[in-house]
């Protein structure tokens, strides 16, 4: 559970799942060289993953390359089946930033031999989020400003508009498949520029209206001195 400031107090994030988009800005596939989807592609991260601001992002002994992917957050409000688009927006609560956090060895492990990326996406920590939801009713998403700097080099730049799938089409394909529940995220997919983290890093990640949060990151059983 991670509580986060909204309006005059704190909403406790408590998502039955996080929903994360793959491959949702085209400069990101081609840098993954893959193509654009045709259909959202998407896979699901643990609740467990999550953190908030003032918590460390832990790098796994497991993984020889963990990488950065910042993304705008969509929390659901209510419970949400089968959704037309054009009534998605009734169903949103607000939204934050949220790194989807990759060990991207483990990745390209499980896509040379066909399998989930559970592994590569799951490990605590991997979901870190912040530094506040702001309600759907105070931010057009339409077109905002999305970036990232590791110890203040830009990484990530990008714009909200530039996604492949606007977030109703988003909310009526998931809300096909699966029921989402209130709490529940949808992490909407990253710009180009990802790249990897290392023990000591800061990570500063900002959304247009939404603001900016930090993030230190430390190799598993260290201590940053």
């Amino acid at each position: 559970m991670v509580r986060l400031p909204f309006r005059d107090t704190y909403y406790e994030l408590r998502p039955s799942k996080i929903v994360a988009l793959a491959k949702n800005y085209a400069e990101h596939a081609r840098e993954m060289e893959s193509d654009v989807p045709k259909s959202p592609v998407f896979f699901l991260k643990p609740p467990s993953a999550l953190i908030g601001p003032g918590d460390p992002i832990i790098l796994p002994r497991m993984s020889r390359r963990v990488d950065h992917e910042v993304e705008l957050a969509v929390i659901i409000g209510k419970r949400a089946r089968r959704v037309p688009r054009e009534k998605a927006f009734d169903y949103v609560l607000g939204y934050t930033i949220l790194l989807d956090i990759t060990a991207r060895d483990l990745q390209a492990e499980a896509r040379e031999r066909g399998l989930p990326w559970s592994l590569a996406k799951g490990f605590d920590t991997f979901a870190p989020v912040g530094p506040r939801t702001v309600d759907r009713r105070e931010l057009d998403i339409a077109d905002l400003e999305i970036g990232l700097r590791v110890n203040g080099e830009l990484r990530q730049l990008g714009r909200t508009s530039e996604m492949v799938f606007k977030v109703p089409e988003l909310i009526e394909y998931i809300s096909s498949v699966m029921t989402l529940e209130p709490g529940d995220i949808i992490a909407t997919g990253t710009p180009a520029g990802v790249g990897p983290l290392r023990h000591g890093d800061r990570v500063e990640a900002w959304i247009e209206g939404i603001g900016k949060v930090e993030f230190d990151v430390l190799a598993e059983g260290s201590i940053l001195c």
